[in-house]
């Protein structure tokens, strides 16, 4: 059964930083790629990052360069989500997804096929 848990959600301030985890399980992910994706309340899903288990290959959410960072360990098989110069609009739910993608862009949530469960993240002014 395949797990994706994500952890380091919390509240701070404006300014702050806070690194995500999302640690996987349940099968073998090196043909995958590891997405974040966030939801504000009222507002669709949208990409953030991601990053392939078999390459250093990332690609970011052009709004999200500079301030957002994403790796992987693979020795923990986890993928981390660094987060820079919090702002209030960053406020969200953060989720981790994997997909294969087989050759897709891996900025729509529809191209992943395993989900997190999410978890909160709150900016404060």
């Amino acid at each position: 059964q395949v797990q994706l848990v994500e952890s380091g959600g919390g509240l701070v301030q404006a300014g702050g930083s806070l690194r995500l985890s999302c640690a996987a399980s349940g099968r073998t992910f090196s043909n995958y790629a590891m997405g974040w994706f966030r939801q504000a309340p009222g507002k669709e899903r949208e990409f953030v990052a991601a990053i392939f288990w078999s390459s250093d290959r990332t690609y970011y959410a052009e709004p999200m360069k500079g301030r957002f960072t994403i790796s992987r360990e693979n020795a923990k098989n986890t993928v981390y989500l660094q987060i820079g110069s919090l702002k209030p609009e960053d406020t969200a739910i953060y989720y981790c997804a994997a997909g294969q993608l087989r050759g897709r862009t891996g900025i729509f949530p529809r191209e992943y096929e395993y989900w997190g469960q999410g978890t909160q993240v709150t900016v404060s002014s």
